[in-house]
């Protein structure tokens, strides 16, 4: 009892050294199991972007077509969506405010043969052709 008729406990509360230690490993085996399947969903959701993407170049690309009686030759590129190229009559752009980039921060790859489809590709997290996964290159339906 302290000087004023109150009992003191001299046991201090707290949690000790063990447990502290515990739990840490315990949050450590979580991280370990749950990290890799929320950094693979975002790997997921850059490839449906990609996806989306394409496909919002293509529509842009579609209407461009109607506009104008063909596509944007490669060398135009899908700039051709944004400002008017010099040797097309007919362009009522821009059919897009901007080409976006791919997820992974590079440029769209935008062939046209001439022939009739466009061919739009994202190469994928890896930037170079070819691979699989994340690594795979995406390409447009047509």
């Amino acid at each position: 009892m302290n000087r004023f008729g109150v009992t003191v406990s001299t046991k201090s509360s707290g949690f000790t050294l063990v447990e502290l230690l515990v739990v840490l490993a315990i949050l450590a085996l979580l991280a370990g199991l749950v990290g890799p399947k929320i950094l693979g969903a975002f790997d997921g959701a850059k490839i449906k972007t990609a996806r989306v993407q394409i496909s919002e170049l293509e529509k842009s690309l579609d209407v461009y077509k109607l506009d104008v009686g063909a596509y944007p030759t490669t060398e135009e590129g899908l700039q051709a969506l944004v400002s008017k190229p010099s040797s097309v009559k007919n362009w009522n752009g821009p059919y897009t405010k901007e080409i976006p980039q791919d997820p992974w921060t590079r440029p769209y790859k935008y062939t046209y043969a001439g022939t009739g489809d466009v061919e739009i590709v994202s190469l994928g997290a890896d930037g170079s052709p070819g691979g699989e996964g994340e690594n795979a290159d995406i390409k447009n339906s047509k």
